[in-house]
């Protein structure tokens, strides 16, 4: 076996700190990582598959109910916690990771926004993700869906693919196959020069395309964006219908 394949990363970025308004009044007393999908925190069944997949450390943003969320999160064993304190400001992706830097290490590392969850397809995800990952010619791979069978997108797609992985952005007044599913690895060497406060990983990303160091794998699956009660209420009947087949 080569080393591609055996390799994983050791953190993760668990991208927690949103402010959640689409999700109310679900999220008027707590964060939106704190509702629940079937019994559990969409947090934790972030982290339950990160630790599943042997990532052994998580750094988690905390702003919105950061004191709720922050406890939520330290009752874990696995994996560990390390919290990325952005209560006095709100950074965005970009500007979140970068302030997690020191906290992730120097190696490439996994970030997961805490509303992406889906139901397998064969195998694991995150391990197809980890064996495709090559950082001698990527900066980043995304884990990518199909725009026409995710839950919770209505969107007009947000990449197209060659056959090799390479990703493009769709065009203006265009449609593309793919949608980002809000998890990806990340070397360290993409945040070089980046900016301090809030910014979007989308300006590294483009950066990443034009330099055609952006690739991406579609799940095998299906994956379900819960951004709203009436997504979360959908991802439940998915979930029980998946259960029951």
């Amino acid at each position: 076996m080569t080393a591609s394949k055996t390799w994983r990363p050791e953190a993760a970025m668990v991208l927690g700190g949103g402010l959640g308004k689409r999700m109310l009044p679900l999220t008027k007393d707590i964060p939106k990582p704190m509702v629940r999908l079937k019994g559990r925190t969409l947090i934790d069944h972030v982290l339950d598959r990160i630790a599943a997949a042997g990532v052994h450390r998580a750094v988690v943003n905390v702003h919105y109910c950061a004191d709720k969320l922050e406890a939520h999160v330290k009752q874990r064993k696995q994996p560990e916690i390390l919290i990325s304190d952005e209560r006095q400001q709100l950074l965005d992706t970009g500007g979140g990771v970068t302030k997690a830097l020191p906290l992730l290490g120097k190696e490439p590392f996994l970030i997961h926004n805490s509303d992406s969850v889906w139901i397998e397809g064969v195998g694991s995800n995150l391990e197809r993700l980890f064996s495709f990952w090559n950082p001698d010619s990527m900066d980043s791979v995304m884990l990518l869906a199909s725009a026409a069978t995710s839950l919770g997108y209505d969107g007009s797609g947000d990449f197209a693919m060659d056959k090799d992985g390479r990703l493009v952005r769709r065009g203006e007044r265009q449609m593309a196959p793919f949608v980002f599913t809000g998890v990806s690895i990340a070397h360290p060497r993409m945040f070089e020069g980046a900016p301090q406060g809030p910014f979007s990983m989308n300006r590294l990303w483009d950066a990443a395309i034009d330099n055609g160091r952006l690739f991406g794998i579609r799940l095998d699956g299906l994956w379900m964006h819960v951004g709203t009660p009436e997504a979360l209420i959908e991802a439940e009947r998915w979930i029980e219908s998946e259960d029951v087949a």
